[in-house]
């Protein structure tokens, strides 16, 4: 079978975001160990090779009635992660799907039905200045770009520009 035809037949299984539990947080460590996926995403863990640090971090995320967050799934292979979050004051998207899920329309899916259950307004996403797939993304979900900021990504150990998108 080629790859095209894989990725079709991928593409008709259903996304669905389910509960985190603690169990999915293995495969959310090893998605963000991939160097593109941090590079792109600039914003990450100091040392996104301590895999103590990262589960102890997201297990307290899971009871913390702040933080939204939802595995998502495609049949039955996590795909990725979606998270509201509050951080100063601001109510915050961010998402991050498995390398193998790239460019297929499943972190805009995703986001559609997240929105769907998460009511909170006004919601911000934030993209590295070139991180165009996240961008696309938002765009599609109906995000609308409403300014930049700089700050310090840890994946490219120096300061860069940031695209806010918010969701009114």
């Amino acid at each position: 079978m080629g790859r095209n035809a894989y990725l079709r037949i991928m593409s008709h299984q259903p996304i669905l975001l389910i509960e985190t539990g603690v169990k999915d947080l293995d495969t959310f460590f090893q998605f963000q160990l991939d160097e593109e996926a941090n590079y792109l995403a600039a914003s990450t863990a100091k040392d996104p090779r301590d895999e103590k640090a990262y589960i102890e971090k997201y297990t307290r995320f899971l009871s913390d009635p702040t933080i939204h967050m939802r595995t998502i799934k495609l049949g039955n292979e996590i795909a990725g992660n979606i998270a509201k979050f509050i951080v100063h004051g601001e109510i915050g998207i961010t998402y991050w799907l498995g390398r193998k899920y790239w460019g297929r329309g499943i972190a805009t899916e995703a986001l559609q039905q997240f929105l769907a259950i998460e009511k909170a307004r006004p919601i911000v996403g934030r993209t590295a200045f070139d991180n165009y797939g996240s961008q696309k993304v938002l765009e599609k979900t109906g995000f609308k770009k409403t300014g930049s900021d700089k700050g310090f990504a840890n994946a490219r150990q120096t300061e860069i520009e940031e695209y806010i998108y918010t969701l009114y």
